[in-house]
């Protein structure tokens, strides 16, 4: 079925130039080699995922302006059953982290739709104190996007979103639009969640959570589509790594809605980029010249953590890996003897990264 009033949405996917399919191609090549993780142990998995779900919520948060790193967020869900969440960084991230963790563990029984949407939103913001009266309710005042100083005081409007009279109408209609797409098969599904997310931004339906909503929900998606690698590669680790050029190519799209030029192609390349990325991560999990036959599991797990973060200590890693400490040092031995990762720093200073 289409949607006539959202026939923009398929004509700006027939625009896109010939590059994008190239790099469509490319993904779908390293997406075709992942035959759901089949040779690496459930045990390595698991784990992997765990490391995930803290390195993606602490990715996410961190872009909208959380404090907390990945260490930090794994000492707090730990700790959940036995402190309370009292700041409002804490109450974000154990959000998301609660909502990733349903997403990657029961996505295949989740139903994509309004009503969906806004339960993930009131999840997502569940333990949030500022955001009670709103949770899983749609914005009822304007919050375009704005540039602020130091004071808070705001310089200038970086990009208008969706009046709030409207916004139910063109989220529901965003929703239908997708859901259509899907089923038509008329746009490869990458071009598909590209295009929901860009216009989900763009209409920014909720007072807060519009950021850390749309990359849950690419995770769903993704996983719905047959991105079965999700779980075990953070696709937010790799945004937040490259939040400069996420905002540029969004701005960069956002700005000609609306306009006789409007565009999604610097959006959608970027977007791709990083799934090649995540891609070709999680092939090297697999692939023998990749490690995977030289490393252990439990050394395998160290690496893909320590590519995960700028720099690591043994104790973080054990924290956020699960793995015990011991092992963890001899771990790191081996990346240095394979010459990946460099150590710098003595004694309790010292830490790793990868080369």
């Amino acid at each position: 079925m289409k949607y006539p009033i959202n026939k923009h949405l398929d004509d700006r996917l027939d625009k896109l130039p010939a590059s994008i399919a190239k790099q469509l191609s490319q993904i779908d090549q390293l997406k075709g080699q992942w035959v759901g993780g089949a040779r690496l142990s459930p045990q390595l998995l698991g784990r992997l995922k765990r490391s995930v779900l803290v390195t993606s919520t602490g990715a996410s948060t961190r872009i909208e302006g959380s404090k907390l790193s990945d260490a930090e967020i794994e000492k707090l869900i730990r700790g959940l059953s036995t402190q309370k969440l009292v700041d409002r960084d804490s109450q974000e991230v154990t959000g998301y982290y609660e909502l990733l963790q349903l997403i990657f563990d029961d996505y295949s029984n989740i139903k994509f739709s309004e009503n969906m949407i806004l339960e993930l939103h009131a999840r997502l913001l569940k333990y949030s104190d500022k955001d009670v009266r709103h949770r899983g309710a749609y914005k009822t005042l304007e919050n375009d996007v704005q540039m602020k100083d130091a004071t808070g005081k705001v310089i200038s409007v970086l990009f208008q979103t969706t009046p709030a009279y409207l916004t139910p109408k063109q989220t529901g209609e965003l929703i239908e639009w997708t859901q259509a797409a899907f089923k038509d098969d008329r746009h490869h599904p990458l071009l598909i969640v590209a295009n929901f997310i860009i216009e989900f931004l763009k209409i920014h339906p909720f007072l807060d959570g519009n950021g850390r909503l749309s990359r849950t929900l690419t995770n769903l998606l993704l996983l719905q589509t047959g991105f079965a690698y999700m779980p075990y590669v953070s696709l937010e680790k790799l945004i937040e790594d490259n939040k400069s050029e996420y905002y540029v190519a969004l701005r960069a799209s956002q700005t000609t809605f609306g306009t006789r030029k409007e565009t999604v192609e610097p959006w959608i390349t970027y977007f791709l980029s990083v799934c090649k990325q995540q891609a070709e991560q999680a092939i090297a999990l697999l692939s023998g010249e990749n490690l995977e036959r030289t490393l252990s599991p439990n050394q395998l797990l160290v690496w893909q953590y320590i590519q995960s973060v700028d720099e690591a200590t043994i104790r973080d890693t054990a924290l956020a890996t699960d793995v015990a400490r011991p092992t963890v040092r001899q771990a790191f031995d081996r990346l240095l003897e394979l010459k990946l990762i460099e150590r710098f720093g003595l004694g309790r200073s010292t830490r790793y990264r990868k080369l």
